[in-house]
């Protein structure tokens, strides 16, 4: 038999968990010590738990199967729907509620942050988002920390209402909305944009009717080394963008006047879902539409860290201290949402890493 030419994979991919049964994963985040935890978004498979650690191969409710209980979807003090949990550069965990299970209007107390310590793992506190910061269209996604400002930056991606970047002075627990539906933050849609996952057009299908565009904004993030910029991107758009965060911090300055500290970062190669950074300046993508994730060099060269047919839907990355970039693969395209009414994800999901010799980004 003659070997034919195949697309060849690039880099070296290890498999870190398979996740054999059970809901699709979003997020993944790894402490110092090298405990990792995962989140489960409310999207429609049976979630027992939306925040879990991996202990001994297995994945357990964190910190524990109360707070995975929510008693209705305004709970304060239990996690509704996890879109991403993030460790900081002190080694607490941070859990983004979306407080929107199966992207339903948000109520005041289901969005929050809440902040647990990896020590005793104990919650240090919560923070509600109001409706000032947390619209009721708003769908938190993906966040970042520098410490040494006690801020996050969030991305909100709402498919429904409004997209911004939000920004959380987590001493005083205020939040403020920037770049609200600025372009830059929004999807783009056919003509402009018609993203290809696994030879078809990804569109929302749920059926028989007319495929319609998807418009998921604002939804990967990352800082830069030394903290002066915010990358972000939608989930629908080639394009990625920068803005600074002295300006997204700055409550005198306009909108018009953030806006105009917004760079456009040029074509990072695909849609991607997630963004990353690491300790020497480099800036990673996730490609969803080319089952790779690539990354930009200090000096504006893109290459390809990983490129990989089981990369299906790449979708968050968290760069480790071990030296390793850890990235969930949760077949999200396949959902039947955009496959005509089938869901055709097949287990098992998992969680990769490859080598990258480089740390997180740590403003602390």
């Amino acid at each position: 038999m003659t070997d034919h030419p195949v697309d060849q994979p690039l880099g070296e991919l290890e498999t870190v968990h398979t996740f054999d049964s059970g809901p699709m994963p979003t997020g993944v985040s790894v402490s110092t010590r090298g405990r990792i935890f995962v989140n489960f978004p409310k999207w429609g498979d049976d979630v027992e738990f939306t925040v879990g650690e991996i202990r001994d191969g297995a994945v357990v409710p964190y910190p524990n199967q109360a707070w995975n209980s929510p008693s209705a979807d305004d709970d304060p003090k239990a996690f509704v729907s996890v879109q991403s949990v993030v460790v900081d550069p002190a080694d607490r965990l941070w859990v983004l509620d979306t407080g929107s299970p199966m992207f339903k209007e948000t109520q005041v107390g289901g969005p929050k942050l809440v902040c647990i310590d990896l020590a005793n793992d104990a919650v240090l506190r919560t923070i509600v988002f109001d409706r000032s910061a947390a619209l009721p269209t708003t769908y938190l996604n993906d966040m970042r920390f520098d410490l040494r400002r006690d801020v996050a930056y969030i991305t909100d991606s709402s498919d429904q209402g409004p997209n911004a970047i939000i920004v959380v002075h987590l001493g005083s627990g205020t939040a403020w909305r920037r770049l609200h539906d600025h372009p830059s933050t929004k999807a783009e849609v056919p003509p402009a944009l018609l993203p290809v996952v696994e030879g078809e057009p990804f569109l929302e299908r749920p059926g028989d009717s007319v495929p319609e565009p998807v418009t998921m904004g604002a939804d990967g993030i990352a800082i830069s080394a030394d903290g002066s910029r915010v990358f972000y991107c939608p989930l629908m758009s080639r394009r990625w963008y920068s803005v600074s965060t002295d300006a997204l911090l700055d409550r005198d300055l306009s909108d018009d006047e953030v806006a105009a500290t917004v760079v456009d970062e040029g074509d990072k190669g695909g849609v991607a879902d997630g963004l990353e950074t690491d300790d020497q300046g480099r800036v990673y993508v996730t490609n969803t539409e080319h089952n790779a994730i690539l990354r930009r060099l200090p000096d504006g060269t893109m290459e390809t860290v990983a490129h990989d047919p089981r990369l299906l839907w790449p979708d968050t990355m968290s760069v480790a201290e071990d030296g390793y970039l850890y990235v969930t693969a949760n077949q999200l395209h396949r959902q039947a949402t955009y496959r005509r009414g089938q869901d055709q994800r097949r287990y098992p999901y998992q969680l990769f890493r490859v080598h990258i010799g480089a740390g997180p980004v740590r403003l602390v």
